[in-house]
């Protein structure tokens, strides 16, 4: 059958578009439906703060009139500046397992990212940081987290055979909970009473509120020399602040300050939605909200989201006092499984896994092809 490409050019072809994954994994067990609101604003290019510096086109590929793939092109000026280099994103690919489908949606971003002066094409990548980003290549058969992509086992097979290769690989760990290990607990005092550092009580997410500019700079600071990372801007601070702050739980929460009140560091679980996702297939109405707000109160399980140290105090044990601190949490609340954020395969914090004798089980690629002043197909 023959494949063709089109491009989204109404909101009813949005709503396809978020649509076709729903399709593509129903039944499958693993897979963590989005919030489909929330793909809608990130997509919205009169919504999403990204597109102060970020261009995007989206494609449907057909075939016999039957949507079988899916794909978004990203161009990240801000990136592609910090970088020196003119690479255009892809994300958002979905496909069947039909070669000429995944090649007409890669040709599709590659043309049009020709078109505006890149000379290669990198992703699975999002406008930022914040987005889902890296495809599935090994651990197809554990439970994906909302925060994370996932994708069948066909998916990194269709990227070898055009010609793409690894840019940067992320780990997920999964962590079973067993009481603080000693070594944690006791590099975690140390490391206080030696840099005079002290952890910020709080009673509810509302009294984190005057902290949350100062997490998004030390986050800012902390990642800007990881890949594909690009600053936040005040805009984009204001959004994630109001999307994800009402629904954090404070016992797994932890930020650190010093004697100044400067915050050094900070790392935030919350309760896995992956199931709730499931049973209501990312829609929030008519019971998306039920499902939702009882994983937040009813859960075993918690997604790591966020963490970062400041580079002054990276490699001097923070990473063990934040981790001590919402341990805690996890011990008071019952919490048996805890699946950590993405992380570089060579990030050195990673190390601090070792120390609960965590299992490495999410494993996730961005691709690269560049083609420089050729043709990209």
């Amino acid at each position: 059958m023959q494949t063709s490409v089109k491009k989204v050019t109404t909101w009813y072809d949005l709503k396809k578009f978020i649509g076709f994954q729903n399709k593509l994994y129903k039944g499958n067990k693993y897979w963590c439906p989005p919030i489909r609101r929330d793909e809608c604003y990130t997509l919205s290019k009169k919504k999403n703060p990204a597109f102060d510096f970020c261009e995007a086109e989206y494609w449907l590929a057909y075939q016999e009139g039957r949507i079988v793939g899916r794909i978004a092109g990203i161009i990240n000026h801000k990136a592609n500046e910090r970088w020196n280099e003119k690479l255009v994103r892809f994300g958002w690919i979905d496909f069947i397992d039909v070669p000429e489908v995944s090649r007409k949606l890669i040709e599709a971003v590659s043309q049009w990212g020709r078109s505006k002066g890149m000379t290669g094409i990198h992703g699975p990548l999002g406008f930022s940081d914040m987005d889902n980003e890296g495809m599935l290549i090994k651990g197809f058969d554990e439970m994906a987290t909302l925060a994370s992509i996932y994708n069948y086992p066909y998916y990194p097979e269709h990227m070898i055979k055009l010609g793409f290769e690894k840019a940067a690989d992320w780990v997920q760990h999964e962590l079973l909970i067993q009481p603080v290990p000693e070594k944690v607990e006791r590099t975690a005092k140390i490391v206080a009473e030696k840099y005079h550092l002290r952890v910020v009580k709080v009673k509810n997410a509302r009294e984190l509120l005057p902290y949350a500019d100062r997490m998004w700079d030390l986050l800012n600071l902390a990642f800007k020399d990881l890949y594909g990372v690009t600053e936040l801007t005040h805009k984009q601070k204001n959004l994630y602040t109001k999307r994800y702050f009402p629904y954090i739980n404070t016992d797994y929460v932890c930020f650190i300050v010093d004697e100044t009140d400067n915050l050094v560091g900070f790392g935030i679980s919350m309760h896995s939605l992956t199931r709730a996702l499931q049973k209501c297939n990312g829609r929030l109405f008519p019971f998306g909200f039920y499902y939702l707000l009882r994983a937040l109160k009813k859960n075993d399980t918690v997604d790591m989201d966020l963490n970062a140290v400041h580079p002054d105090y990276q490699g001097k044990g923070v990473v063990a006092l934040y981790h001590y601190e919402i341990h805690s949490g996890y011990l008071k609340n019952n919490i048996k499984k805890v699946i950590s954020n993405p992380q570089l395969d060579d990030n050195k914090a990673s190390l601090m896994w070792k120390m609960y004798n965590a299992r490495p089980h999410l494993f996730r690629r961005c691709w690269v092809k560049h083609w420089g002043n050729s043709s990209p197909d």
